[in-house]
């Protein structure tokens, strides 16, 4: 389903690849202007890969989440650039799989910084924007493990558990500006990460007696999905684009699973 976005300026951070990317393509297609939001190069490349094949107006920007000052500039820019911020989606995210007892302090709380501390930030300078609209929308990435954590990931299950709670806190002191707040929790969708999951939860659950190849930790996660099947970025976009769009208007504070029936909850 094409929804018209035109006129409408969203932000994504996370923006230069898997689901980040798969949502700026959905933006781009239904014809917001974007801001495009990483902290790698690539963001560039991938900017001008959607303003040459549909057209958009897209500023991409090289940005640190966890940085106040760069977050901030971040928000200017995007009003300066296009007037007003109509969406915008925290989508930034990291993760490491390691035993509890040998995590290093600074991988736990670099977790924590992206995918907690860089969503309320994005939230907090983006909601400041909307209140003077009195309008606006926040959509936020949770996980899977937001909703049950999971082996040799306890900082990402603790990082997406906060993100809901965000959700939900804002959502009330937002409402009566006009302004909806609603998170998704993906479950397995093919990308980079879910590429780095496979082959390092591998070598992690491995034993003599089984050892898993390229591919094969995937595949087997995937059989106990009821859709069988993983996901794709494009899976989540379209739940993403309804959050944004006029038809979710009555719907805030809420946290969607997006894993083909995975957890059911």
């Amino acid at each position: 389903m094409k929804r018209d976005f035109s006129g409408k300026t969203v932000v994504i951070t996370g923006a230069c690849r898997g689901i980040g990317a798969g949502i700026a393509e959905r933006f781009a297609r239904d014809g917001a202007n974007l801001v495009m939001v990483s902290n790698a190069e690539r963001i560039f490349a991938t900017a001008d890969r959607l303003r040459q094949q549909y057209g958009a107006e897209i500023l991409p920007l090289q940005v640190d989440v966890t940085d106040e000052t760069q977050v901030q500039d971040l928000y200017r820019q995007a009003l300066a650039r296009f007037g007003a911020v109509d969406v915008s989606i925290q989508n930034a995210g990291v993760i490491t799989i390691d035993y509890f007892d040998s995590m290093p302090k600074s991988d736990f709380e670099r977790v924590l910084a992206v995918n907690t501390t860089g969503v309320w930030l994005c939230c907090r300078e983006a909601a400041k924007i909307m209140v003077k609209q009195q309008a606006g929308c926040l959509i936020n990435t949770s996980s899977g493990q937001g909703r049950q954590g999971f082996i040799y990931t306890p900082h990402y299950a603790a990082s997406k558990m906060g993100v809901i709670g965000i959700t939900q806190s804002m959502a009330h002191e937002l409402a009566p500006h006009n302004i909806t707040v609603n998170a998704f929790c993906p479950g397995i969708i093919e990308s980079e990460m879910w590429d780095y999951n496979d082959r390092v939860w591998g070598e992690f659950l491995s034993s003599d007696e089984k050892r898993y190849g390229k591919g094969e930790l995937m595949a087997e996660w995937v059989q106990g999905i009821p859709l069988k099947r993983a996901g794709q970025p494009e899976d989540v976009a379209g739940l993403v684009a309804f959050l944004a769009s006029d038809d979710a208007r009555y719907l805030t504070g809420q946290t969607i699973n997006i894993d083909g029936g995975l957890i059911m909850s």
